[in-house]
C-alpha cells in the first residue's frame, strides 16, 4: 500500500501533501459538450494527461499506453478514469476530442474549455505548454508529458513518465487499490 511521502517502487517518485502541490479544482467541457468539474470524478482514481489531438507521436502513444494498461487491469480498471486535457483549445473542440478519444476507448474523458480556464488547470498541474510555428504554416504545441495519478479525493498520488510500459502502469495502479 502506498503511504503519503513514500517512494513508488520502480518509479522513484516521492509525493505527499507536504512535497507536491499538483492539481486542483477545474471546470471544463467534455467531448460531449457537457460541463465537467473535478468533483465529478471524486471517489475514483484519475489518470490525467495533458496533450493535443494534432500531436504526431507522443500524445497518441501515451494514450495508447494508458488504454493498454486499463485493458490489462480487467474489471479493476473501472476504479480509474483516464482524462485527457487539451493544451490546444483552438483546435480541440468537444467534437474533435470525441472523435480522437474514440480510438482509445469509451472510458476516456476529453476536456477542453476557454484558454483562460485551461491556463488555470495547466498552472495547477505545473504543465508547460507553448505554441510554436511549423515550417510551411500551421503550428504545433510543445508541452510537458507526464501522466498524473490523482486519488479518489482529488489529491496527487504519484506521476509517471510517458515512457512507462502498459504492464508497469497496470501493475502500479493495481497495487494502489
Amino acid at each position: 500500500m502506498w503511504h503519503e511521502g513514500s517512494q513508488t517502487p520502480g518509479l522513484g517518485r516521492t509525493v505527499g501533501t507536504r512535497t507536491a502541490h499538483i492539481g486542483g479544482p477545474f471546470a471544463l467541457i467534455d467531448q460531449n459538450g457537457r460541463a465537467r468539474g473535478s468533483a465529478d470524478f471524486r471517489g475514483r482514481f484519475m489518470l490525467v494527461y495533458f496533450g493535443y489531438t494534432y500531436c504526431p507521436d507522443v500524445c497518441p502513444t501515451t494514450l495508447g499506453v494508458i488504454a493498454d494498461a486499463l485493458d490489462k487491469m480487467g474489471p479493476d480498471s473501472r476504479r480509474v478514469v483516464p482524462i485527457f486535457i487539451t493544451v490546444d483549445p483552438a483546435r480541440d473542440t468537444p467534437k474533435v476530442l470525441g472523435a480522437y478519444l474514440a480510438a482509445f476507448g469509451p472510458e476516456f474523458v476529453g476536456l477542453t474549455g476557454s484558454q483562460q480556464a485551461l491556463d488555470k488547470v495547466e498552472s495547477e498541474y505545473n504543465v508547460y505548454a507553448r505554441k510554436h510555428p511549423l515550417p510551411g504554416g500551421g503550428y504545433g504545441m510543445d508541452h510537458s508529458s507526464v501522466i498524473y495519478l490523482m486519488g479518489p479525493s482529488g489529491k496527487l498520488v504519484t506521476y509517471y513518465d510517458d515512457v512507462i510500459s502498459p504492464a508497469a502502469l497496470a501493475a502500479d495502479l493495481e497495487k494502489r487499490f
